[in-house]
């Protein structure tokens, strides 16, 4: 089934794209805040550059590792539920699930692997340009050289690869057991990990209150908890849009393209998981990280004293991070979402030769869109802020903000032309096939 595997990635290369975008950039990102660590732990390199350097690569390499894995997964499980109809061919042609599980599995674990090793370079490029912007601030000695170790190159593959097949496993069996007819229903697995996520996010949030207000990772125990409550939401989402849909009635009167659109969303709720998961990440962590370094910055300034070394690298991390990880996060949510709707092109096509016409097509992918934003910004506001409030309360001694929306309008902005953006301009492209063509074309 290997040699399967790698004949199905020859032939049909396109289909594992984002697939291997998300290897890529996500192998990419761990390897370059990771190789700071390597850096920092060089012969000859003085005390201050390498704290300065081990906060960066702990921190945010913490979050890149936790943000990659989940967004590697996430795209490959959108990837493998969209070939549901090619597996249950190969069941029904004598394929056992093992055999179907090994194949899929040798798709990912190669696809990812390529990703990971085209990635070497520019993490190379992407830790001597993070090691420069240290410099810069003299945060770290001039004299101090780039290294990029062994311990980043095998934690990216490594973690690359390790998300890339144990997501593939978890999704091919779900879809071998659809095939067969005996998929268990209501994703209790899925919740299940929601609800862990929840906890360990409330755990975290709550370690807040414990710290003192000038705690230099004061900041840290909120942020991580607003990331898993973001996880945690987005993986109980699909319920959580259910209800939208149904508290939403004007939706299915609001014409053909409404009730075209709720439909859809029902049917697909589940596989919309995989979207979610970046659109509620980026919102969460952006709106968090930002208003918690706004704050902090904010107190600083309140106090009258000079930021120390201290101060500088914490918010050059707070900094990088929101700016790396949070672009990672919407290239994932644009490449999910291109991904999803590039794969309807025959389902337009049917709806299509049924009597829609293109405009009602696309304003009913509008409206999933609308659903979709409202739902991943609200659930990932919600997120940000039982972050923030904690943060704020423990450092400035009262719940009340002392910056304005500015911030959370921003990223909203940002997250609705993303969505919108990807989700419209993929559909405008799908619709350019002929109806006829497009009902035609293999799942």
């Amino acid at each position: 089934m290997f040699t399967l595997a790698l004949r199905s990635i020859r032939k049909r290369p396109g289909r594992f794209t984002a697939t291997l975008l998300a290897a890529f950039l996500g192998a990419g990102i761990v390897m370059a805040f990771t190789s700071l660590g390597d850096t920092a732990s060089a012969p000859g390199v003085d005390d201050t550059s390498a704290e300065s350097l081990g906060v960066t690569s702990d921190v945010v390499g913490g979050y890149g590792t936790l943000l990659v894995f989940f967004a590697v997964a996430s795209t490959l499980t959108v990837n493998v539920r969209q070939r549901a109809e090619e597996i249950g061919l190969l069941r029904e042609t004598g394929a056992t699930p093992a055999q179907i599980k090994r194949m899929v599995v040798g798709e990912a674990a190669v696809v990812s692997l390529i990703g990971s090793l085209l990635a070497i370079g520019p993490a190379v490029l992407g830790g001597r340009t993070l090691l420069d912007l240290y410099k810069d601030t003299d945060q770290v000695a001039p004299g101090v050289d780039h290294v990029f170790g062994s311990f980043s190159l095998s934690l990216g593959v490594i973690m690359t690869v390790v998300a890339s097949a144990g997501a593939a496993f978890l999704a091919v069996r779900r879809a071998t057991r659809a095939a067969a007819g005996t998929a268990r229903a209501g994703g209790r697995g899925r919740k299940a990990a929601g609800a862990a996520a929840l906890v360990v996010g409330a755990a975290g949030i709550s370690a807040t209150f414990a710290m003192e207000r000038t705690a230099p990772a004061l900041m840290a125990a909120p942020a991580y908890g607003a990331i898993l409550l973001s996880v945690g939401l987005a993986l109980l989402s699909p319920g959580l849009l259910r209800g939208l849909l149904d508290r939403s009635r004007g939706l299915t009167t609001a014409g053909a393209s409404g009730f075209l659109g709720a439909h859809t969303l029902r049917g697909r709720a589940d596989q919309l998981a995989g979207v979610f998961l970046p659109l509620i990440v980026f919102t969460g962590m952006a709106t968090a990280t930002l208003y918690m370094q706004a704050i902090e910055t904010d107190a600083v300034t309140a106090s009258g004293m000079a930021k120390s070394v201290g101060d500088k690298n914490l918010e050059t991390v707070n900094l990088v991070a929101v700016g790396v990880i949070v672009t990672f996060s919407c290239l994932m949510l644009v490449n999910s979402l291109y991904a999803a709707t590039a794969y309807r092109t025959r389902e337009f096509g049917q709806q299509r030769l049924a009597g829609a016409t293109p405009g009602q097509v696309l304003r009913a992918v509008g409206v999933e869109g609308l659903a979709i934003t409202v739902t991943g910004v609200v659930l990932g506001t919600l997120a940000a802020g039982a972050g923030i409030l904690p943060f704020t309360r423990v450092r400035t001694g009262s719940y009340a903000l002392p910056v304005g929306p500015g911030i959370w309008i921003a990223v909203v902005g940002v997250a609705v032309a993303a969505t919108f953006g990807a989700s419209l301009l993929t559909t405008l492209r799908v619709l350019r096939t002929p109806a006829v063509h497009a009902v035609a074309v293999a799942a």
